[in-house]
């Protein structure tokens, strides 16, 4: 989308709420293990709108990871309803699941997930050749998500040529190429030193700017200050939900 539209879209936003991207009701889930209940989510309701940035907190066993594969369709819930575009998750089949994962959620994970003996150009395509784009347009589309982030030098290394900032700007790069509905990152700055994941929190920041939905889980408040709203979790409900105060644009930020 051309810069032009996007701060169209920005203004118009104000006035008319972008559409929801998620809307879950009353989600549960529960786990069997032995003769043992485990109920990871209570009945979260929640509502996630295009362009939003989100961070998801709470301590170990809130939920947070168990929301997070809900939202990514990587789970399903026990009881409730959940809508992904408008669509019903419920009534969706295990190809209909995985093309959402593939196409219209960009995952990208604390550990980078990148295949070892691949270049960086071929991780990236990944999403594309399960997508069945043909081999030209997916070369193309992959160079221009790494130039995207910045490795548009990067193109033929391996992940073991790349620091950990690099490779994590692959994994960003493959959850970009398909133009995914919302960017779903789990823990991605959990393996980088800190000067190395505030550079990795300023792409998620131009991301958001340039128009992208992000969706952060996270453990660090460092981390989830950099969104915009933030979601806590406690013992399978949500504990709070806070929308930060609007911040300065660049073009104000020296007028009093």
């Amino acid at each position: 989308m051309l810069s032009a539209e996007r701060d169209t879209m920005s203004r118009n936003s104000i006035h008319h709420p972008s559409p929801l991207v998620i809307d879950i009701e009353n989600i549960t889930k529960e786990y069997v293990m032995g003769e043992e209940i485990i109920h990871a989510l209570r009945g979260v309701t929640l509502q996630i709108r295009r362009n939003e940035y989100l961070a998801i907190m709470g301590p170990s066993g809130s939920g947070k990871s168990t929301l997070m594969n809900m939202l990514g369709c990587l789970d399903t819930p026990t009881s409730g309803r959940y809508e992904f575009n408008g669509k019903d998750v419920s009534e969706m089949d295990g190809d209909e699941l995985a093309e959402i994962r593939n196409r219209e959620i960009g995952f990208v994970f604390q550990t980078f997930n990148l295949l070892p003996r691949s270049t960086s150009l071929r991780n990236v395509e990944l999403p594309l050749i399960y997508a069945g784009i043909d081999p030209e347009e997916r070369e193309q589309r992959a160079a221009a998500a790494l130039a995207a982030v910045g490795l548009e030098d990067r193109l033929m290394h391996k992940p073991n040529e790349l620091s950990g900032g690099q490779r994590q700007r692959v994994a960003i790069a493959r959850a970009l190429v398909n133009q995914p509905s919302i960017i779903l990152a789990d823990e991605p700055t959990g393996n980088l030193d800190s000067k190395t994941g505030e550079e990795i929190m300023a792409l998620f920041e131009n991301l958001y700017q340039q128009g992208n939905t992000v969706i952060l889980v996270t453990h660090e408040a460092d981390i989830a200050r950099h969104a915009r709203r933030t979601v806590h979790l406690r013992d399978g409900l949500i504990e709070s939900d806070d929308v930060a105060p609007a911040r300065r644009s660049p073009e104000t930020a020296g007028v009093s």
